[in-house]
């Protein structure tokens, strides 16, 4: 298969392995801000084959982890009306709230449903005149556009019983919020891919120039992050603070101008809370004024919501890449996929559900063979 089977070469593999370990005089911290990539290093454990020194930190990559547990207990409680039909993509059923998910409330008699494109959920509310139908949009820049596309088609048409719950982030925020702690040891980002597909590169550089940290825009594929890797170190190594595109089959500089149009549209910036981080300005994205009464926040006033995260949870420390998800004393005891307590373990970008999902349950030293790539 094109872009697949050729990204997963165990020879192509090895001779990047080669240059980065030719390349690399000191240790380096790189962070890459992508659950799918995340998925990829610990499924073929890539960064067991790196080279000691080179070590590779999660970040807050995974969209449906980084919702806050209030947007979450106030889609519950929204989900929970008996005039409303609920419509979310599959992985958030699971994600806790503060004492019950999405799927607890479907058995309550809730009328929760699984969609696949937020279009589906606008024809649930165009076939069902009578029910208020609320679709719960989150996620980074790359879901955005179809997100934008149902409310603008929801005005469009005047299917006024739809409205969507919105929780997106945006990643240039977070990167300068993760530079900006104290506690930051990144030296080096591995850029989304499909982020920079949707919005281009244009708010890279200055972050990059701000804090001296080369960012290259990285591709899923094992092949992918190599290269980014590659390019990340080689820069590092010299010196150098630049944005570079390791993706150019999928990313162009402009990204995608009929996207980002729909999203200017539609969306306007604000400031948005992070599950485990906390406020982080001009992070996320909300409905214009000129859609507001599609704005689910607005239509259905839910106050009084009082959240508690689970004591022994740790995945705050996760998101930030504070702490790896094996090093969590809850990690596949009492925190598992069947028993989560925190998002990063059930959802499938999470880097909790990754080191579950591949057996990566402590550290022991592991083989320096290419040939586990692919």
């Amino acid at each position: 298969m094109k872009y697949l089977e050729e990204f997963q070469n165990p020879e192509l593999a090895s001779g990047l392995l080669a240059d980065i370990r030719a390349t690399v005089t000191r240790p380096w911290a790189l962070m890459e801000v992508c659950g799918g990539q995340t998925h990829t290093i610990i499924r073929h454990a890539i960064d067991q084959l790196l080279p000691d020194g080179v070590e590779l930190i999660h970040g807050p990559g995974c969209p449906v982890c980084v919702t806050p547990l209030e947007m979450i207990d106030r889609a519950l409680a929204i989900a929970a009306r008996p005039d409303v039909v609920f419509c979310s993509f599959g992985d958030m059923l699971r994600v806790p709230g503060t004492d019950r998910d999405l799927f607890r409330v479907r058995g309550e008699g809730g009328d929760v449903r699984v969609v696949y494109s937020p279009l589906d959920a606008l024809r649930i509310a165009r076939d069902n005149p009578d029910r208020e139908v609320v679709f719960f949009g989150i996620g980074f820049e790359t879901t955005a556009p179809p997100n934008a596309m149902a409310v603008h088609q929801a005005r469009k048409l005047g299917i006024r019983n739809f409205s969507m719950l919105v929780s997106h982030v945006r990643v240039p925020p977070a990167i300068e919020a993760i530079m900006a702690s104290p506690d930051c040891r990144v030296q080096g980002f591995l850029a989304a891919g499909h982020v920079c597909s949707v919005m281009g590169t244009a708010e890279y550089p200055a972050l990059a120039e701000r804090h001296e940290v080369p960012i290259v825009v990285t591709g899923f594929e094992p092949l992918d992050i190599l290269e980014g890797i590659r390019r990340t170190v080689r820069q590092l190594e010299r010196g150098e603070h630049a944005v570079e595109n390791a993706y150019a089959r999928a990313v162009r500089p402009e990204g995608n101008p009929a996207a980002r149009a729909m999203l200017e549209d539609v969306f306007e910036v604000t400031d948005r809370a992070w599950r485990g981080i906390g406020v982080i300005p001009q992070s996320g994205w909300r409905l214009s004024e000129r859609y507001r009464d599609h704005d689910a926040e607005h239509r259905f006033d839910v106050t009084g919501i009082t959240t508690r995260e689970p004591a022994q949870c740790r995945s705050g420390e996760v998101l930030q890449g504070l702490l790896k998800p094996h090093q969590c004393e809850a990690f596949g005891t009492t925190c598992t996929p069947r028993t989560p307590l925190g998002a990063t373990m059930v959802s499938s970008e999470g880097a909790c559900a990754a080191y579950y999902l591949y057996r990566r349950l402590s550290t022991p030293p592991a083989p320096k063979e290419a040939s586990r790539v692919g």
